[in-house]
């Protein structure tokens, strides 16, 4: 996937970046990459690897022992860091609370806004993703997993970050499911110039959403460059094997 929305201009940087866990063991050993401003760049290995960690050590959520990450935001957005949206929408939301609550929270928290103007920009990104005001008097147990992940996606989205971290989102949904929320996920992409690093182990809904791809192995990046020269000119052992175990190899229908 070619996007040309791509500035050319790094919005993240991550420079050498390591962390580990008990015994000191690394689960990621000195990981360097660049997202540019509006790009979709995927993140891709088998379970345990160390994706999910990335993306946590890069939220703040898990410290890092060395290395550097930097965020560069336009002058309009300072102080509003990248957000991320999870595998399993139910668990990100809160269940005691309505979608029209818990999308309007972080407005509130922030501050500066009216409760009607907040209401408002509620109102708008429900119908940004997708869904009627009505579900703003919903319980997330109501919706179902694809209506959830709508409502993940807005919340993720209300401060309007430059960057979302999509941690395998449509990796628990059934394919039709899937399908419609990968074209919601370009569409806020192009709509809201969004950067976006795509978490999933599955190699196909990359080569859907991403313009590069990296390849992590045990906590190293093994392998990065464009979708297409990765995917059908792979360099590194390890990604041949990912790429023959997905029958993407011989695939010619992903160049068709």
């Amino acid at each position: 996937m070619e996007n040309k929305n791509i500035q050319n201009k790094p919005i993240f940087a991550v420079s050498d970046l390591s962390v580990s866990y008990k015994k000191h063991v690394p689960v990621l050993d000195h990981v360097s990459f660049e997202i540019e401003r509006g790009e979709i760049l995927g993140l891709v290995g088998e379970s345990g690897c160390g994706k999910s960690t990335l993306a946590k050590a890069i939220l703040n959520m898990i410290k890092h022992e060395s290395g550097e990450i930097t965020y560069d935001v336009s002058k309009n957005n300072k102080g509003i860091r990248p957000q991320m949206v999870f595998q399993d929408p139910y668990s990100s939301l809160n269940p005691v609370k309505k979608v029209g609550w818990i999308l309007e929270e972080p407005l509130k928290l922030r501050g500066g806004l009216t409760k009607a103007k907040r209401l408002e920009k509620v109102r708008e990104m429900l119908d940004r993703v997708g869904l009627d005001d009505v579900f703003a008097d919903r319980y997330p147990r109501q919706l179902s997993g694809g209506q959830r992940q709508r409502v993940a996606l807005a919340g993720a989205l209300m401060l309007e970050p430059e960057l979302l971290i999509a941690d395998e989102p449509v990796s628990a949904l059934d394919v039709t499911i899937q399908a419609q929320i990968i074209e919601l996920l370009l569409k806020l992409h192009r709509d809201m110039n969004l950067s976006v690093l795509f978490i999933s182990h599955d190699l196909r809904v990359v080569y859907q959403m991403c313009d590069r791809v990296m390849i992590m192995k045990k906590g190293e990046i093994v392998e990065m460059g464009k979708v297409q020269e990765v995917y059908f000119s792979p360099k590194h052992e390890y990604t041949q094997t990912l790429l023959e175990a997905a029958g993407i190899s011989e695939d010619k229908s992903l160049t068709d």
